[in-house]
């Protein structure tokens, strides 16, 4: 260990942390000493954020290993975050790029430095408070390899009698937890009394095996993981999150095994909508798992009463319900009732989460207490029903909803083909006033419907100043009349600028078709932009306008991946209708991976990405 007056035989200004020089951590390092609680706390939030920033050390970290090893032992109040300070520190599993194993590494420093202050804070096992006890076992856990054999066999014999005799069941798994990590087998721990050891026997287990995990560590997992231990610190392993992120993530390896853990925990409470968190990340980890996760969170909204609400359960049930083909009577039915009650805070996503589900009964309630959010989602779901809802839209615009609210509203309308057209007067007005503008710029284009004041008020917002609003207004006028030199003369000018997001303004162009051939000499060479958006759009603009996919097939294929450009990609793979042999095993691991390849986004309101890619995808393979 190293004083405070020892700071200053440390060269700092030669040293550097996240911010650039080290100069400031002597000053933090002897703030921890003071007696003002506010001034301490500030001096260890730093010192994350500097030498410790977001996972990344520095070479200021390990000079400092010594000084807050010493302040760790001499400022018992803040003894358990200095030493969960020093354990992060030396934390090394991301990556393993930064191993105490490798020569030179900022990690390898630190390791160093703390394998050999180690001796001066084993007097912390025997702490008073369970907090210090369980921190200063991470620090051991994160250099015991390291350490020299005669002190590491002291050591785990010192952890051997925690494990036996501390009166904190949570302090016992963790002392279990060094052993075995250090190749000490506890047989027993799994058939241990207490649950706490248990649990942590289970989940070390599950490391170790991997999927699919067996029958008695599931039974443990479910029965021991419902209730956290009630002090539960909260305390990370080195290479792990928290205790319960790193359970969670073990299990979602492991689907059938995590759904039949959520069911036990959701059975005994939801306690923290633990169980509830399981089944979402199910079905955001896995392809197919909806129902079951549905009928879970579905089963733990009554455990969301009282304290709390199940408004949030029924925000998730309504966001995936929508990627099921048929949900079940049951759900639908539960819905409905919490959708018919006065409670606004959960009849709303109830009423939400049962238009999704494509529930008739849902387009009454719809109606009866109209709003953006649910006149869009029934919009997505009853297309059928334009004779009732586009009226209702309609008064919505003309209300004067405006922001997202009025894009929602107007992409809605395009969901019921020409019948839109109803809606004429209310769209040109929100294009005359710039509410949801671009939207209604593309609607006028799409709903067919030509017209003098249409078509003026379209030519008049292709001279706005704002490109998006340029490109629709331009290309929705050609649509109306067939002229095409003023979508011409905007793409001219937005491409030529080589200003903003090319990439739009190279889709924008793909419906003018054969007419865009005048740009054919700007869009060639961005087929080899360095920017894979830009060449995606260049490809797909350049087979709009040719018609031949020459050109274009060899960008795309290069691009295909379960990425969102690649996605991109493989939509305009499917438009050309072609796709090169070499790419048909890339097509069948979309196709068929159990495994989502691509997340949900805020903005796939109909269809999930995952699901657009696999039915792509399939559609391609079966298309010869």
């Amino acid at each position: 260990m190293r004083s405070p007056a020892e700071l200053d035989d440390v060269p700092w200004h030669t040293l550097t942390h996240a911010y650039g020089s080290a100069e400031d951590v002597p000053e933090l390092i002897r703030a921890l000493y003071q007696d003002d609680e506010e001034t301490v706390d500030e001096a260890i939030h730093e010192l994350y954020g500097n030498i410790h920033h977001q996972g990344t050390v520095y070479p200021a970290s390990a000079p400092a290993v010594p000084f807050l090893a010493h302040a760790a032992h001499h400022v018992p109040a803040k003894r358990e975050d200095l030493l969960m300070l020093l354990a992060t520190l030396a934390d090394n599993a991301p990556g393993d790029t930064e191993s105490p194993r490798r020569p030179g590494s900022s990690v390898a420093a630190i390791c160093a430095e703390l394998a050999r202050v180690l001796p001066e804070l084993l007097p912390c096992l025997d702490d008073t408070d369970r907090g210090v006890r369980r921190a200063v076992l991470r620090v051991i856990a994160a250099v015991a390899e390291l350490l020299p054999a005669e002190l590491r066999a002291e050591v785990l014999a010192r952890i051997g009698g925690l494990y036996a005799t501390d009166p904190v069941a949570a302090v016992r798994a963790d002392a279990m937890v060094v052993r075995a990590r250090s190749g000490i087998s506890e047989v027993e721990a799994l058939d241990s009394p207490l649950p706490e050891v248990r649990l942590a026997a289970a989940v070390l287990a599950a490391e170790r095996s991997g999927p699919p995990y067996a029958p008695r560590l599931v039974e443990v997992l479910t029965e021991d993981g419902a209730d956290p231990d009630p002090g539960d610190d909260g305390f990370p392993w080195p290479g792990t999150a928290s205790p319960d992120q790193h359970l969670t993530d073990l299990l979602i390896q492991d689907p059938d095994a995590a759904l039949t853990v959520a069911a036990g925990w959701i059975a005994k409470g939801d306690i923290g909508s633990r169980g509830s968190w399981i089944a979402r990340r199910i079905m955001e980890t896995w392809r197919d798992r909806e129902p079951e996760s549905l009928d879970l969170l579905l089963a733990a909204l009554p455990h969301r009463r009282g304290a709390g609400t199940p408004a949030h359960g029924l925000s998730t049930i309504g966001r995936w319900i929508r990627h099921v083909p048929e949900p079940r009577t049951e759900l639908r039915d539960a819905l409905y009732e919490y959708a018919r009650t006065e409670q606004e805070e959960s009849a709303g996503p109830a009423l939400l989460a049962l238009t999704h589900s494509r529930d008739p009964r849902a387009l009454d309630l719809v109606l009866r207490r109209p709003d953006p959010q649910t006149l869009t989602a029934a919009a997505l779901s009853f297309t059928e029903a334009g004779d009732r809802l586009i009226p209702a839209i309609r008064s919505a615009l003309a209300a004067g909803a405006t922001g997202n609210e009025a894009i929602d509203l107007i992409g809605a309308l395009e969901r019921f083909g020409t019948a839109a057209g109803q809606a004429q007067p209310e769209v040109i007005d929100c294009l005359d006033t710039g509410r949801g503008a671009v939207v209604a710029a593309r609607l006028l284009g799409r709903i067919d419907i030509p017209g003098p004041q249409a078509t003026t008020v379209l030519l008049r917002a292709a001279a706005s100043t704002d490109p998006s609003l340029n490109i629709a207004a331009a290309v929705a006028h050609y649509r109306l009349t067939g002229e095409a030199e003023p979508a011409l003369r905007t793409f001219e000018t937005l491409l030529a600028t080589a200003k903003g997001p090319t990439h739009w303004y190279l889709a924008g162009l793909t419906p003018l078709g054969r007419a865009a051939a005048p740009l054919l000499p700007v869009i060639e060479p961005l087929l080899t932009a360095r920017y894979d958006w830009t060449r995606m759009a260049a490809a797909e603009a350049h087979h709009a306008i040719t018609g031949s996919p020459d050109r274009a097939l060899p960008v795309l294929a290069d691009l295909l991946s379960a990425t969102p450009v690649g996605l991109s990609a493989l939509k305009a793979l499917a438009g050309i209708g072609e796709v090169p042999e070499h790419l048909r095993p890339t097509l069948r691991a979309f196709a068929f991976s159990p495994l989502r390849l691509l997340s949900d986004t805020p903005f796939s309101e109909d269809t999930h990405p995952d699901e657009e890619l696999r039915a792509l995808a399939w559609r391609l393979l079966t298309a010869g």
